[in-house]
């Protein structure tokens, strides 16, 4: 299983690896002040920041001075250290509370993270490992929004209790933990509406729902997860802080990042606001949403140790 997940994220993470790869094969040769010119290019091409991309170098160049003929093999060890160094605590393992029955899952984001995909994949994965799931439609702002998460629910043969255009969403969030209660779900994940995290009024709308599930489960929703698209690379940091400020976050899924090659972003949002990576997109399909793991995510970008 450990060879199936590690291929998936570097097949998830191929265009962020490439910019390593492509460079004259760094890891590939004996290192010169050249090659440690090109890695320095491709961490900030990959949007690892400057503190991460420093605490790298820093650490090859002292190698490098110590061995001019240390072997860029040796450099991308450095790399992998370092990076797992700085990920540490990052990765988050969910497991349901036998105390939380339905375990209540908020998911949050603004317009275009891929929230309502995302929801119907973890929905899943949930019950492909033998969590029985409910999906509440609660993105009763956007027109499309419940045909879209319905057409999901028909093909992934997935549990919903629908909304409808205009509707109150927290009303929606109430019966689909309620009816994840009489049910016997394990678990109710909530698709909230996506929405600019600079629309106040938008923003109190899941302050609402929180507040109604409550009345089920005083600790519910248990999980508040923001949903990042990873394209949007260092860009996503503030919002992840004003959701964070907002709605109290618990978690993080970051999407898309198959088709980015600025992966090195995550590793920003952790360092700002150490909120933990539950899950990563990695592709279309429903199985290529995938728990983090810092140890493939590193072994992705620097290869395997």
């Amino acid at each position: 299983m450990f060879g199936s997940l590690l291929q998936k994220f570097k097949d998830g993470f191929r265009k962020t690896a490439k910019l390593f790869g492509s460079l004259g094969g760094i890891f590939s040769k004996k290192l010169d002040a050249a090659s440690i010119d090109e890695l320095e290019e491709a961490l900030y091409g990959a949007d690892f920041g400057v503190e991460t991309t420093q605490e790298i170098l820093d650490e090859i160049r002292k190698a490098y001075a110590a061995d001019k003929d240390l072997h860029g093999r040796a450099a991308a060890e450095i790399g992998r250290r370092v990076l797992s160094r700085v990920l540490a605590g990052a990765q988050a393992e969910f497991s349901p509370d036998p105390a939380h029955v339905p375990e209540v899952i908020a998911l949050v984001g603004v317009n275009g993270a891929g929230k309502t995909t995302t929801a119907a994949k973890l929905a899943h994965l949930f019950e492909t490992n033998g969590d029985p799931v409910i999906l509440g439609a609660c993105d009763t702002f956007r027109a499309a929004a419940n045909e879209q998460i319905a057409a999901w629910a028909e093909r992934l043969k997935l549990d919903l209790v629908p909304g409808r255009h205009g509707a109150d969403a927290a009303a929606v969030a109430f019966d689909a933990v309620q009816a994840a209660r009489s049910r016997g779900k394990r678990i109710a994940i909530l698709d909230t509406a996506g929405r600019l995290h600079t629309k106040a009024h938008l923003m109190e709308e899941l302050k609402k729902i929180s507040r109604v599930v409550s009345k089920l489960d005083p600790a519910a929703p248990h999980h508040r997860w923001l949903v990042v698209d990873g394209t949007l690379g260092s860009n996503s940091i503030e919002q992840a802080k004003i959701f964070n400020e907002a709605f109290g976050l618990t978690g993080l899924i970051v999407t898309k990042l198959d088709g980015t090659s600025r992966g090195g972003a995550l590793v920003g949002i952790w360092r700002e606001l150490r909120i933990p990576i539950y899950f990563v997109g990695l592709g279309e399909k429903p199985e290529d949403l995938q728990p983090f793991s810092v140890e493939n995510y590193v072994s992705a970008v620097f290869g395997e140790a």
